[in-house]
């Protein structure tokens, strides 16, 4: 019997190796590779090829979705996605995706998404598949700009709206979103963060600051041609060297 050639996309290595302990015990299953975000699941799946494809919705930088798009016109495999985001569940089902796993994820649904995986890559279901992956790209969701982020807090997951950020700053490894009182460490980088965010309405002003265009109250000149920031509700930047022009087309 051939195995099923699939790949795990994670960017949580515990996570990752939860999947991968889940499909050893499975025997119609081989694993030839693992992804640890976007980018590198192109790549892979591009030169791997795989049946299947355990996919993990939100990463940092391009997410499930992405990758999808990214992939389409080259080779798509059958997908499961695994989420902790019930709303992401929905969109899953929204594009033909043959099934999707909750986190943390319980071995009993886990290896049943797997059976339903095999079903429908099983030969006699060749043209079923074939019309579901054509669907599928035609109902991937776009790639416009979120009007939420979501943000682990502890156990829970908390949703904070675009609209409500001010300003973000780093802290080690996270981004810290600032909106109004209430602050929120996101797991991703300020460059990542930068490009999900919409640029009509957010500009980087420092490799350590991006700020809500509309938030801005005055630009003041500093010393050797870099600005001093000032929002409403009375923080000050710095802008950065590398950054210098953006700023000074707030003020043209």
């Amino acid at each position: 019997m051939t195995r099923i050639r699939a790949m795990v996309v994670d960017d949580e290595p515990l996570a990752r190796k939860r999947l991968m302990s889940l499909l050893a015990v499975e025997p119609q299953i081989e694993v030839v590779g693992e992804a640890d975000g976007g980018t590198s699941a192109v790549k892979q799946i591009g030169s791997l090829k795989p049946d299947l494809v355990f996919l993990d919705v939100q990463m940092p930088g391009l997410d499930g979705f992405g990758v999808l798009r990214a992939i389409a016109a080259k080779h798509l495999p059958l997908v499961v996605f695994v989420t902790a985001y019930d709303e992401h569940a929905i969109r899953a089902f929204d594009v033909n995706a043959v099934d999707y796993v909750l986190k943390p994820v319980v071995a009993e649904r886990f290896h049943e998404a797997v059976r339903r995986a095999v079903d429908r890559l099983a030969p006699s279901n060749a043209d079923a598949l074939s019309r579901q992956m054509s669907s599928l790209l035609e109902r991937l969701p776009s790639a416009s700009a979120p009007d939420r982020l979501a943000v682990r807090s502890g156990e829970r997951i908390v949703f904070v709206r675009i609209d409500d950020i001010d300003w973000i700053d780093v802290e080690g490894d996270y981004a810290r979103l600032h909106a109004g009182k209430e602050r929120h460490l996101l797991r991703e980088t300020l460059t990542e963060l930068e490009r999900r965010l919409p640029p009509s309405r957010f500009i980087r002003i420092h490799r350590s600051f991006i700020v809500q265009s509309d938030r801005i109250q005055s630009v003041q000149p500093w010393f050797k041609g870099d600005y001093v920031i000032v929002l409403r509700d009375g923080t000050r930047l710095q802008s950065g060297r590398t950054y210098r022009q953006r700023v000074q087309e707030l003020i043209k």
